[in-house]
């Protein structure tokens, strides 16, 4: 397999790393099952993710993940993230993650957008008086000025994406995941969004982009992920991954 070459310090290792899931919602799993050896077959129900996916990513690099739906994209990133544990495997992430991987995770319906604010970049770590300082910066990129007394579960799709977005690429953290948040939002916001990834981008951040838009994986990345089948089919340059994706299944847009 095609890999990349760096010589900054890895931030990110992935071996031999697989996460299994049940197709339904009836299955159990044992408490033996915790213990249980990596060579353990799949039981009736059971499926994998993702399997034997060996990744080292660099500090500074952008990382582009393609492949169908389905395919463990956005499984990887969760791993990544620690939202999930490997069933098999490891996972070593040096350094704190800015998760954009799902735009209602850490908010909460019933609180306003000002305190949702206060509450998710608490959680991700953020300093109270950092917080302060940075809110009308976070409120006015979200462009919610007006809504910052409204519950979170009023807020349309589109305004969930700016406010989640906001908070997140206000964190200090070097890694940034982003799965197909962005495409929910529009034209003008989203370029407000490209240029200040490309702002954390200069600045060393490293980046996980998940995307179906050919334009942005090119945009901001250098280097390519193609999962397939949960599988890791092609590690390389952005432009011979999506060559490859297209080659399989036709462009990813």
């Amino acid at each position: 397999m095609e890999t990349t070459e760096s010589t900054s310090a890895p931030v990110i290792q992935a071996r031999g790393a697989g996460i299994r899931f049940r197709r339904n919602r009836t299955g159990r799993r044992s408490f033996k099952d915790l213990f249980a050896g990596r060579n353990r077959r799949s039981r009736p129900g059971e499926f994998w993710a993702l399997r034997d996916v060996d990744v080292t990513v660099h500090e500074g690099e952008a990382i582009g993940v393609v492949g169908r739906n389905g395919q463990g994209k956005s499984t990887l990133l969760k791993l990544v993230a620690g939202v999930i544990l490997p069933d098999e495997g490891i996972v070593e992430v040096r350094g704190g993650v800015a998760p954009l991987i799902e735009i209602t995770g850490g908010f909460v319906e019933d609180l306003t957008v000002r305190e949702n604010v206060y509450l998710t970049a608490g959680l991700h770590g953020m300093p109270r008086a950092e917080i302060v300082a940075r809110y009308d910066e976070i409120i006015d990129f979200a462009e919610l000025r007006d809504f910052v007394g409204t519950p979170y579960k009023h807020l349309s799709s589109g305004m969930k994406v700016r406010l989640a977005f906001a908070v997140i690429s206000r964190l200090e953290e070097p890694i940034l995941l982003v799965d197909e948040v962005l495409a929910v939002g529009d034209k003008a916001f989203r370029a407000k969004c490209y240029r200040r990834i490309d702002e954390l981008l200069s600045a060393g951040r490293t980046l996980f982009f998940v995307s179906h838009n050919e334009r942005d994986l090119t945009r901001f990345c250098t280097r390519g992920l193609y999962l397939d089948k949960g599988a890791l089919k092609l590690d390389g340059p952005i432009g011979e991954v999506l060559a490859a994706y297209d080659a399989d299944y036709g462009s990813v847009t």
